[in-house]
């Protein structure tokens, strides 16, 4: 490294970060390899979820959760099922209903398939083969932008199957399903969801073989749901790899959030520990024993194309993981699928309680954590949501500033693309995570 760029000092700005969901943007300041400032800002105007929840039926909460984000409605929707469910001291009630797990299963594997194929192929893949969008890329690479188009296209269908609908879907409520689908519509998707699988396990070996993955290796700590005898999605503990344990209802107690000016999203640590990761990486490195068997073989055969055992410590891997556990998805849907038995009752019965729930699930993007206190009559009296992307804040700028040394020698164009791909990793849904914001008396008076 010359001396001229060991003592450069420059500024490495992205106003409008491009092919990520919400409006966000990106400011390094650097002094040779040295970071003064590393900031993801978030500017989009907050959403104010959590107050607009308060004083609303429970029952309502579904629906209007899944109105927080258009690619990941289910999400928001099951984490608050549950968590209302434990409210309303329902919760075993469900989980005993034949068929209604099942469904909520489905809805999720649905929802990881068209979400992680729109953001591998339409979104990031262009990153590391050159290209601008997938656009340009669908020039030189059309077989494989209209494949990823046929997977996204049975992920809304399994979504609208079991939800009504593909976008915001109104099928699920707090209890269970209003409806359950017939069998024969049901049964349908099989074939297809079988071919998808085969089609995503050949995607997943190309990802892992023709892809140069930028090398960083960092000590994250990983965070996921861990469930004992499956892949995580719905239920279980939520755990670490240094040590975390803990019941759902307890998470929300083990993270500090703080707002900072930067950013209309809460940045969150593990108290007395630090900024941590959610998302595929996580998942994969803490569950992997319990991939689907389709998964569980691929996994070897991707580990030995990227030269790389796990646990993966490269959030650029991120990629591969995402291929794994949409292989996962599509093999236990086809599963599910074709043992489906249609539920009745599809749901049990509420009497409204003054009650506390927490509880989350594994949305594409990482834990969706959700905590409500109902009064008497069912009226939401506090909701509290926390989002992955807004969990995954302070750990993208600690990439960030890690990163660093490797863009010493690169031009600022270059640099600035380079870390745009960095944020693209965690595939960040700035819109899911602006949903609420403190406010200061005093700033606002000035």
């Amino acid at each position: 490294m010359s001396s001229e760029k060991k003592n450069r000092q420059r500024t490495i700005a992205v106003n409008a970060l491009a092919r990520v969901e919400g409006e966000g943007a990106l400011h390094l300041v650097m002094d040779g390899s040295n970071v003064k400032e590393a900031k993801l800002r978030i500017y989009e105007p907050p959403r104010f979820y959590e107050a607009f929840l308060r004083g609303r039926d429970f029952r309502e909460v579904p629906d209007i959760t899944a109105r927080i984000c258009g690619i990941c409605p289910i999400a928001y929707q099951t984490a608050s099922c549950y968590a209302l469910e434990k409210a309303m001291d329902v919760f075993d009630d469900v989980q005993q209903l034949p068929g209604v797990q099942v469904m909520r299963d489905l809805m999720y594997c649905g929802e990881w398939i068209e979400s992680h194929v729109l953001h591998m192929f339409m979104l990031h893949l262009p990153d590391f083969l050159g290209y601008e969008s997938a656009i340009s890329m669908a020039k030189d690479h059309g077989d494989t932008v209209k494949q990823a188009l046929r997977l996204k296209k049975l992920g809304n269908q399994l979504v609208a199957v079991f939800g009504g609908r593909a976008v915001h879907p109104v099928g699920m409520c707090v209890g269970g399903f209003h409806r359950a689908p017939q069998q024969k519509n049901v049964l349908a998707l099989v074939d297809e969801t079988k071919a998808c699988c085969d089609l995503m396990c050949e995607l997943a070996l190309f990802l892992a073989e023709n892809i140069d993955y930028p090398d960083m290796q960092r000590d994250y700590e990983f965070v996921s749901l861990c469930p004992e005898n499956e892949y995580p999605m719905n239920l279980g503990r939520i755990c670490s790899n240094k040590g975390l344990d803990v019941d759902q209802a307890d998470f929300g107690n083990q993270i500090q959030e703080s707002q900072v000016e930067h950013s209309t999203a809460l940045h969150s640590v593990i108290k007395r520990r630090g900024a941590y990761m959610v998302g595929p990486l996580a998942r994969l490195n803490l569950n992997s024993d319990k991939l689907h068997p389709r998964a569980a073989e691929l996994l070897p055969k991707v580990c030995k194309a990227l030269g790389k055992s796990l646990p993966w410590q490269n959030n650029f891997l991120s990629l591969p993981a995402r291929a794994l556990e949409t292989v996962h998805a599509l093999a236990l849907a086809a599963d599910l699928l074709a043992a489906y038995q249609r539920p009745t009752p599809s749901h049990v019965n509420i009497t409204p309680r003054a009650g506390h729930g927490a509880h989350g699930t594994e949305a594409p993007r990482g834990l969706c954590w959700h905590e409500y206190r109902t009064e008497e009559d069912g009226t939401i009296s506090m909701a509290h949501i926390m989002p992955p992307t807004a969990q995954n804040q302070l750990t993208i700028e600690a990439d960030l500033r890690e990163m660093a040394a490797q863009l010493v020698d690169m031009d600022d164009q270059a640099a600035a693309l380079r870390c745009e791909h960095l944020i693209r990793n965690y595939d960040p849904c700035i819109s899911c995570s602006v949903h609420f914001l403190k406010f200061d008396r005093q700033f606002i008076t000035q």
